[in-house]
């Protein structure tokens, strides 16, 4: 659990597409076994510390000739970004993929002063 004791919570939300391998015979669309996909997403403003981020599939195209097989998440949260990581294994096959997020955390004040 993160506890926000700051008085300036920020919310930024974003939609970031992370692959379309179909349009170019990629290894989402044309692969086997375990594969892996890491997009970095650039907050707007940077925390004053690491946010909660969620994540959340907002668009797939994907076969039905195989088993669905997805997993997302995320990596390395800092105060300016994070990353997405999709995966899949297997004999699934991605098209494309989009997710949502959302980052909830402090933001800075202009009555915040750094005096060090």
């Amino acid at each position: 659990m993160i506890k926000i004791s700051h008085h300036r919570v920020g919310i930024e939300q974003g939609d970031t597409v992370l692959f379309s391998d179909f349009e170019h015979d990629g290894d989402m669309w044309t692969g086997d076994g375990a594969r892996h996909i890491r997009v970095h997403a650039s907050f707007a403003e940077p925390f004053v510390q690491p946010p909660a981020v969620h994540v959340g599939l907002s668009m797939w195209d994907i076969s039905n000739d195989a088993f669905a097989r997805v997993d997302v998440g995320t990596e390395d949260i800092t105060k300016a970004g994070f990353t997405i990581v999709f995966r899949t294994w297997g004999d699934t096959k991605v098209a494309r993929a989009r997710v949502n997020w959302m980052a909830i955390g402090p933001v800075s004040d202009d009555q915040n002063w750094d005096v060090s």
